[in-house]
């Protein structure tokens, strides 16, 4: 469940909509995007405008539909990308508050509050919008607590008691108790531990065979695999496995 609350959920796909929309705004439609170099600037903002389109639909129907595939998706040009990208968020706010946030609706790790799925999409423009920014330059913004809120859901996600039946590699990062440790600046960091019957994870500073130190977004982006770690301590080789084998 998720740890904001409707509304913080609400401002915070808002606030990245926003972000995205403005680090793409004059940018090259054939850039190619260095954390995602299967793609242009083109093909990013249609994969993020489609997909909270996509994930409204969901909510309102509640049962599974295909994923859209960016390359086929007409964003417009590039001048009307910003309103096209601010319409697709507001679709999924407004599916979401009709259905109500605690209605249930169909998820790739089964029946899931509506809600789920506006985090999912903050939390994937959240990661996006530092793609877009990197690509052109621009300056990338988050909350503290929406970095954080990013991460919690991660780590939600990869040990979730359905997630193998989604993503059966995922079993191979069982392991025999090693705990990797990531400790932002200012709060509480996270513990995930690789047992034999799965992956656990907890909030805290607890002790790790291998730690990650920074910030917030520091450690989200050395999470979601776009930016390398620059304070670690312990075991690197666990480190670089976990991020080898932890794409979702």
């Amino acid at each position: 469940m998720p740890t904001l609350d409707f509304a913080r959920l609400v401002a915070g796909l808002r606030e990245q909509t926003e972000g995205f929309a403005g680090a793409v705004a004059g940018g090259d439609p054939e850039a190619v995007v260095p954390t995602c170099p299967e793609w242009r600037l083109r093909t990013l903002v249609a994969h993020v405008g489609q997909a909270d389109r996509w994930a409204a639909e969901l909510v309102r129907k509640g049962v599974p539909a295909p994923a859209p595939d960016p390359a086929k998706v007409d964003p417009g040009a590039p001048a009307e990308w910003g309103a096209w990208l601010r319409a697709g968020a507001e679709e999924l706010v407004e599916a979401v508050r009709k259905v109500g946030p605690d209605s249930e609706v169909w998820s790739f790790v089964g029946p899931v509050p509506a809600v789920f799925w506006l985090r999912r999409m903050c939390c994937e423009s959240a990661i996006h919008h530092y793609d877009a920014a990197l690509t052109t330059g621009a300056r990338y913004v988050i909350a503290d607590d929406l970095a954080a809120d990013v991460i919690t859901e991660g780590a939600e996600l990869m040990t979730h008691p359905r997630v193998e039946t989604f993503k059966p590699e995922l079993a191979l990062m069982r392991g025999a108790g090693q705990r990797l440790a990531f400790r932002p600046r200012g709060m509480d960091g996270w513990v995930i531990s690789r047992m034999p019957e799965g992956l656990r994870w907890e909030r805290g500073n607890g002790p790790g065979d291998v730690v990650v130190s920074g910030t917030v977004t520091e450690i989200m982006l050395v999470l979601s695999r776009r930016a390398p770690a620059a304070e670690v301590s312990g075991d690197r080789a666990l480190l670089e496995h976990w991020l080898a084998h932890s794409a979702f």
